[in-house]
């Protein structure tokens, strides 16, 4: 019999009391101290959570509360990490110039080969893998990129045609899971290729919801969360990335030019396993489509819930297919260069209003040793060597200063006079950063042009091939698993319908199966 059941109940209870109280004493002792010269420190009053739980709830009106406490630049405690926010927007130019001192690379290697399964590409013995990783992202820029946008028109449109060349009647489905199975097998082919012999079984039935599974348990792996305990997301991992295997994808055809130079980039390094390799395109298929999908999801939400942007955004794209002679039935084939794309302003806009609501990257460094951060306006803090110094542009894309009423939805935000409008002010000064959705410097999305390519594709097919509404009064609010990593994900689903916009009298369409082979 243990010492504790010898003792009354009550007395085992104070006893639990005075250790946990002694437990919180130590570490309340044992915590940081500010040092001089350094940002005003906030521990919180948890011991390792910091202020963690506050973050959570709601991050932007905990940093604002701070900012407005102690100044734009502070550091506070937040799940066992001492993290430097820098508030003010005039000082993110500053911070992106100081790679002398920051580090991003091993962090975000770091975490990806946990997430995603494979050894780190810093770490190992892969000379030179890691500045290859990179140099392979030219490859969506360029020709490289036309060639690769193309294929992805031309993808969506045989997908739209497949499934729904006979939605003459109204047709219900849920948006969000409409957007998913679309974008996700587009983006698939467009990427990885086809295979000749599915017979019409198409890749979202084969991973989708895998896929859906592993990336709601995203966060909590990105928090350092064992694997162990979320369930079913090992197995579900070990799936998809078996699913890239390469006796998988080797009979796929018509690969793009960018996953082609991956493959021919992994042979060369022996010491990497089909299994590795494996888990470095699933990365890939993840960072395509992660962030890409929920993005369509909210500007395709915000249209419906607009109807005067809509008929603006619809009119845009029609005007410019009707001046460059395309038909717009489903059976037609429609090309769109970049320029062309690129001059659709309001459609632009609207996108870009949508991530200024709904992103919620942090854009983060590393401090690689003792430094002083020199700020605008003569001003100077000394960080520490391991902090974190954040931007967390959430607090940009909300300040009233910059954006006049930011909690309202307004799609032509980004135009001004009928061109696209570049520029905004703080304190009277004009920002560079003004609209982060993708990061910043050395940190910025290697893939942003393909995303806003190919989300106004989707947005353009999508209202040139049907008449699209809400259905019910259902409002979607974000869910806050994935703040600071990215695009928020819809908390819900929602109802919409669509179907086929009566096509112009014309001439008889081309045959599907020749354009979608």
């Amino acid at each position: 019999m243990g010492l504790l059941e010898l003792l009354p109940p009550s007395h085992t209870y104070g006893l639990a009391l005075v250790t946990a109280l002694a437990l919180w004493v130590l570490c309340a002792f044992c915590r940081r101290r500010r040092r001089p010269g350094e940002p005003p420190l906030v521990n919180g009053w948890i011991p390792f959570l910091g202020v963690a739980l506050n973050f959570r709830n709601n991050a932007s009106k905990l940093l604002l509360s701070l900012q407005q406490k102690h100044g734009d630049v502070f550091t506070v405690l937040l799940a066992g990490r001492y993290i430097t926010f820098i508030i003010d927007p005039l000082q993110y130019v500053s911070l992106t110039k100081l790679n002398k001192y920051l580090e991003f690379e091993e962090f975000a290697d770091n975490i990806s080969s946990r997430i995603f399964n494979y050894p780190s590409i810093l770490k190992g013995n892969f000379p030179d893998l890691s500045e290859n990783v990179h140099r392979n992202y030219q490859y969506l820029k360029g020709k490289s990129l036309d060639a690769l946008s193309d294929s992805m028109i031309k993808n969506l449109q045989c997908i739209f045609k497949k499934r729904f060349s006979q939605a003459t009647d109204w047709e219900t489905e849920k948006m969000n899971k409409f957007c998913f199975s679309v974008m996700f097998e587009a983006s698939f082919i467009t990427l990885y290729g086809r295979d000749p012999s599915a017979d019409g079984h198409n890749v979202v039935d084969a991973i989708g919801d895998k896929f859906t599974k592993f990336d709601a348990n995203f966060s909590y792996l990105a928090a350092n969360i064992p694997i162990e305990l979320l369930g079913s997301t090992k197995r579900i991992r070990e799936e998809l990335i078996h699913y890239f295997l390469p006796n998988n994808t080797s009979k796929l055809l018509g690969v793009s030019e960018v996953i082609q130079a991956r493959k021919d980039l992994f042979e060369m390094y022996e010491v990497l396993g089909d299994y590795d390799k494996a888990a470095h395109h699933f990365t890939f298929m993840w960072a395509s489509v992660g962030n890409t999908i929920p993005a369509i999801f909210w500007t395709t939400y915000y249209l419906l819930r607009h109807p005067e942007a809509l008929a603006v955004v619809r009119d845009e794209i029609d005007h410019l297919l009707q001046s460059t002679g395309q038909e717009t039935g489903l059976g037609y084939s429609i090309r769109l260069t970049r320029e062309q794309l690129d001059n659709l302003v309001y459609l632009e806009s609207a996108l870009n209003e949508s991530l200024r609501l709904c992103s919620s990257s942090m854009n983060i460094r590393i401090a690689k040793e003792d430094f002083a951060f020199k700020l605008e306006g003569n001003q100077e803090v000394s960080l520490r060597k391991g902090d974190f110094i954040v931007i967390y542009p959430p607090i940009l894309h909300m300040d009233p200063e910059v954006y006049e009423d930011p909690k309202k939805y307004k799609f032509d935000r980004y135009v001004e006079n009928g061109k696209k409008k570049t520029t905004f002010y703080k304190q009277g000064k004009k920002l560079k950063y003004f609209l982060m959705p993708f990061g910043s410097g050395s940190s910025i999305c290697p893939g942003r042009f393909f995303a806003m390519i190919e989300i106004k594709q989707f947005l353009v097919l999508l209202l040139t091939y049907f008449d699209i509404e809400v259905v019910g009064e259902k409002e979607v609010g974000h869910d806050k698993s994935r703040l600071g990593l990215g695009i928020l994900l819809p908390d819900s689903d929602i109802d919409f319908r669509y179907r086929l916009r009566p096509a112009p009298k014309a001439r008889p369409p081309p045959s599907s199966e020749a354009r979608c082979l």
